[in-house]
């Protein structure tokens, strides 16, 4: 369902791209004024999308390590875990 939502957002963005594209083509300018807008406007598309694109991989990397951070927090307590049921054993083995 999620999925279905982000698809959404994706049609309307592109929907919306295509509209701005169309309204430049058909405003009342001369080609070579809507051309130059046309280069503008692109130009300050590629700049915000380059710039979502490193926000992103900034917050994959920070998850990244949050995930590594958890992983080994988690192997550390089963290593402890671990050597304490080997420590019980030995003193039970020995208690008898």
């Amino acid at each position: 369902m999620a999925s279905e939502g982000r698809s959404s957002v994706s049609y309307f963005l592109i929907g919306l791209g295509i509209g701005a594209v169309l309204a430049l083509l058909f405003a009342p300018r001369s080609g070579r004024e809507t051309r130059d807008r046309i280069r503008t406007k692109a130009e300050e598309g590629k700049e915000f999308l380059s710039e979502k694109v490193q926000e992103l991989r900034s917050r994959a990397e920070e998850y990244a390590e949050k995930g590594k951070e958890s992983l080994r927090h988690q192997r550390d307590s089963l290593a402890a875990a671990v050597e304490a049921g080997k420590q019980a054993y030995r003193e039970e083995k020995h208690r008898v």
